[in-house]
């Protein structure tokens, strides 16, 4: 009966999200304790779940702070309008430079406030260039999950990948950035060949495109001057973590803190911009899937899989990578990353000795990361993106991503198919 139970609260809790019932935050959270009180969780496996997840947390609230502060400069619009005028209106060079400022923002920033603030100024330019903004909006949109796959930091799901797999920052640049580079440049070629190919813009609007004024749009060169030198030290300690062992959450926390005490900001509006109902959702989400795997569901999927490989480690290692994308297509990325950690860490026993199975974390990377582009609810970067489009006057419904999202995820994840062959397997 608990079984039927918790797998119906996981099933309703995910169509909340889905069909925006109510916010996610609370759909988590409503779950996890509708789990508690049936007793599929207790209090101190609540506790302990919350713990084992602290340094996500923590290292996401840092993030989020210096972001925030970052945000209040308006760098990123003005950078935005620096890159129009340097690819003097051309379509096809707005396209990639948009797309890479973007994939680079969202590899070493939170990829959702990274696809808030640009995706407006797309439609913006899009539209001063009487471009379709659609194309411009969906490319950015794709080359952020892209991006947010190169680091450890770039992608809640990265994160979560991390924690479980034990795996520093270095290694994802080493593992997961080339792909991110290969998937770039295929969503850039279909994208042209699909779409900007036969986009034309004249040689009047090109001009006034020019005229724009950047400069205007900087608020505050002081807090952005600290502002990068926080960002910048922080990375470096990222990059550095493992000789100077002091743990990312609390270099990120530290970059928080400091930048928040340089710029004399009070601590209430500081924490106001700590996006609490993502964290909320997370720790909703972290609860459900310990119950989840009480219930033995998470068992029962890692048996499947080794069931279908046979031993085989190839087997094994591509079919995590294409169900995970598919469940993250249904249920999105974090959750995704969630649940199959459970699920590698119970299949990792039957192949530690015969291969190196970290590959499996680099699987369930590219398929968390690639599968979210294939659906509008496969991450939040795409929920954030349609609806800040929504606002800016470009509408995208279900179908319409599913079609221009979909074709290139498939594309990237059998690329992905092909690296991890030709690199591990």
């Amino acid at each position: 009966m608990l079984l039927v139970l918790g797998i119906l609260i996981f099933i309703v809790v995910f169509y909340c999200i889905i069909t925006e019932k109510i916010p996610s935050a609370y759909a988590t959270m409503l779950g996890a304790l509708a789990m508690a009180f049936l007793g599929i969780v207790n209090e101190e496996e609540i506790l302990e779940t919350i713990h084992s997840r602290l340094e996500i947390l923590l290292l996401l609230i840092g993030m989020m702070i210096i972001v925030s502060l970052i945000s209040e400069t308006g760098v990123f619009q003005w950078f935005a309008i620096k890159v129009v005028k340097i690819v003097r209106g051309d379509p096809l060079k707005l396209l990639i430079l948009l797309s890479l400022v973007t994939a680079t923002c969202s590899a070493f920033l939170d990829n959702v406030t990274t696809i808030l603030l640009m995706a407006p100024v797309s439609i913006l330019l899009a539209k001063q260039l009487k471009l379709d903004p659609f194309p411009f909006v969906m490319t950015e949109v794709l080359a952020s999950d892209i991006g947010g796959m190169a680091t450890l930091i770039g992608d809640p799901t990265q994160l979560i990948i991390g924690s479980e797999g034990k795996l520093n920052f270095n290694e994802f640049l080493f593992n997961t950035a080339p792909m991110t580079v290969i998937a770039l440049i295929i969503l850039l070629t279909v994208v042209y060949f699909t779409n900007i190919r036969k986009m034309k813009v004249s040689n009047e609007l090109k001009a006034r495109i020019m005229e724009l004024e950047s400069e205007r749009i900087l608020k505050d060169k002081k807090l952005l001057k600290q502002s990068m030198i926080i960002l910048t030290a922080v990375i470096i300690g990222f990059v550095l973590n493992n000789f100077v062992n002091k743990g990312l959450s609390v270099i990120s926390l530290s970059g928080g803190i400091f930048l928040a005490f340089l710029t004399e900001r009070e601590p209430k509006k500081i924490f106001g911009g700590v996006e609490w109902d993502t964290l909320f959702f997370f720790i909703g989400l972290f609860i459900m899937i310990k119950g989840i795997e009480n219930l033995g569901i998470i068992k029962f999927i890692g048996d499947k899989i080794i069931e279908i490989s046979t031993g085989n480690f190839k087997v094994a290692s591509i079919s995590i990578m294409w169900l995970s994308s598919i469940f993250t297509s249904i249920f999105g990325n974090v959750a995704n990353a969630a649940t199959f950690a459970k699920i590698i860490k119970t299949i990792i026993p039957d192949f530690q000795n015969i291969a190196n199975t970290k590959v499996f974390w680099w699987a369930l990377s590219y398929g968390s990361c690639l599968g979210g582009s294939i659906t509008m609810i496969g991450s939040a970067t795409n929920v954030v993106a349609v609806s800040a489009s929504a606002k800016a006057g470009c509408k995208i419904d279900f179908m319409k991503f599913f079609k221009f999202g979909s074709k290139i995820a498939i594309l990237n994840l059998i690329a992905a198919t092909v690296y991890m062959y030709l690199r591990y397997l």
